[in-house]
């Protein structure tokens, strides 16, 4: 099965700049698919995760880390459908950060930030490398998510719902 590949903080603020959509078109002998702005692809050929480093880490115009998760691996995330009873709100968005290997570290969850007052961030729950969470859509909310890294003691990217339902539209095509 394909491999979801995830480049951490790129394309943010104009720092690490670059188009993923001209990336996947070098790395086309992999099948690679990209998904959006943020660094997100869906690699669908058999190279191994030692592979796709090296080839991304060749082709990328700057050192960057990587978080590489197998297909059905995230399929199966995605259809525990952690979000269940979690009302749909515009001022809310759902997100899911994927932690670069296992933590020894995770947080209680749930939790809130801040822990008074009105949250701006919520961890709903962690299962394995992915952690399950809330924001509101606040300033502040980029220094939480920055923190979870510290948290879980290992470096984490965040993707939202949208893009991770995206991901796997793209796995359920090529499957």
């Amino acid at each position: 099965m394909a491999r979801v590949v995830l480049v951490r903080g790129v394309n943010v603020g104009g720092h690490r700049t670059f188009r993923p959509a001209a990336l996947a078109r070098k790395l086309k002998r992999l099948d690679v698919v990209n998904v959006g702005a943020a660094g997100t692809f869906v690699v669908r050929s058999s190279a191994t995760r030692a592979e796709l480093r090296a080839e991304l880490a060749r082709t990328l115009p700057f050192e960057a880390e990587v978080v590489i998760c197998e297909g059905r691996e995230f399929m199966r995330m995605v259809a525990s459908d952690p979000f269940a009873g979690e009302p749909v709100r515009a001022d809310v968005v759902r997100f899911v950060s994927f932690l670069s290997r296992r933590s020894r570290a995770a947080p209680t969850t749930p939790a809130a930030f801040p822990p008074r007052g009105t949250w701006l961030l919520r961890l709903l729950a962690s299962e394995d490398r992915f952690v399950f969470g809330l924001y509101r859509r606040h300033m502040k909310v980029i220094g939480y998510l920055g923190a979870l890294d510290r948290m879980f003691g290992v470096p984490v990217t965040t993707r939202n719902w949208n893009t991770v339902m995206a991901i796997a539209r793209v796995l359920s095509v090529g499957s």
